[in-house]
């Protein structure tokens, strides 16, 4: 049984957690795998293991012959948040060059592979340039290449966030030549120039500020079993799933599910979640006024 919490320094509270982790997911753990991981002493490292047995007793033993810890049948984490997705996010970081080995917390690692995905470049000084924009609420000269336009133009923009959508970056901001908030993919932006007075305030974005809840379901046409197995997949409950989006994410959280409204255009032995009202998501689309990144 684990001792009474206490106040631990966050750099010892990191080691432990380190312990545990290797526990669970590697099954075993020895001193010089903490002195690497955090580049500390010896006695350091001991000291660490013999904290973590005085707070967690019987969680862990010693094997002399391999001079390493591992877990005991009662094992049971006390620092660690078992995780799946943070093991295998940090696989996906190696695959991607996010993290180098010695930066990832796993060690014997199973044979992987990552799909790889052609990078989009994104320039750092233009970068730099809108993120100095959003902290001092400027708006900021781009020179940008919409593919609606055969070459690129300058235009105006106050930009206040950065959305993701899976494989791109944008920057959410308020465009002067249209007056209205749009998106703007950051590898189109070429130049950036000055800066000026801020065309509008973030809260006057609604479409980014206003949350939309859509409701997943498995498709109609699967079997009882094929929509338990989906359903355990998503970790829908009573075969639901919630998922909250920003209005202004909405048409790439469809995209990226490749969701359609109303189920006949989709296969269900390719697409095995459908919306479960598309009529309300058609509301929430209308309502922001959606256009596709040009």
């Amino acid at each position: 049984m684990a001792s009474e919490p206490r106040q631990l320094k966050w750099g010892v509270e990191k080691r432990l957690e380190f312990i545990e982790f290797r526990l669970y997911w590697e099954g075993a753990i020895n001193r010089s795998n903490i002195m690497e991981q955090f580049s500390i002493s010896l006695p350091q490292a001991s000291k660490d293991l013999s904290q973590y047995q005085e707070i967690v007793p019987g969680n862990i033993e010693y094997d002399k012959s391999q001079k390493r810890y591992f877990p005991t049948q009662k094992f049971k984490p006390h620092f660690l948040q078992p995780d799946a997705s943070r093991y295998l996010s940090q696989l996906r970081s190696l695959a991607g060059g996010l993290i180098t080995p010695d930066e990832s917390w796993t060690s014997n690692r199973p044979g992987f592979e990552v799909l790889a995905m052609p990078h989009r470049q994104i320039d750092s000084g233009i970068l730099k340039s809108v993120l100095s924009a959003i902290r001092q609420g400027r708006a900021l000269e781009i020179e940008y290449q919409s593919m609606s336009r055969p070459k690129p133009a300058k235009r105006w923009i106050t930009p206040h966030a950065f959305a993701f959508d899976g494989m791109r970056w944008h920057a959410r901001a308020y465009c002067h030549n249209r007056e209205q908030f749009r998106d703007f993919l950051l590898p189109r932006m070429l130049k950036t120039g000055g800066t000026a007075d801020a065309g509008a305030e973030p809260k006057e974005d609604y479409v980014w500020n206003e949350f939309a809840k859509i409701t997943l379901k498995p498709h109609p046409d699967l079997t009882e079993a094929q929509s338990r197995a989906v359903a355990l997949d998503f970790g829908m409950k009573r075969a639901q799933l919630i998922v909250e989006v920003r209005l202004g994410l909405l048409y790439y959280f469809l995209r990226r599910m490749s969701l359609v409204l109303g189920k006949d255009a989709q296969n269900p032995h390719e697409q095995h979640v459908v919306l479960a009202d598309s009529g309300q998501v058609k509301q929430w689309l209308d309502r922001a006024q959606y256009k596709t990144p040009r």
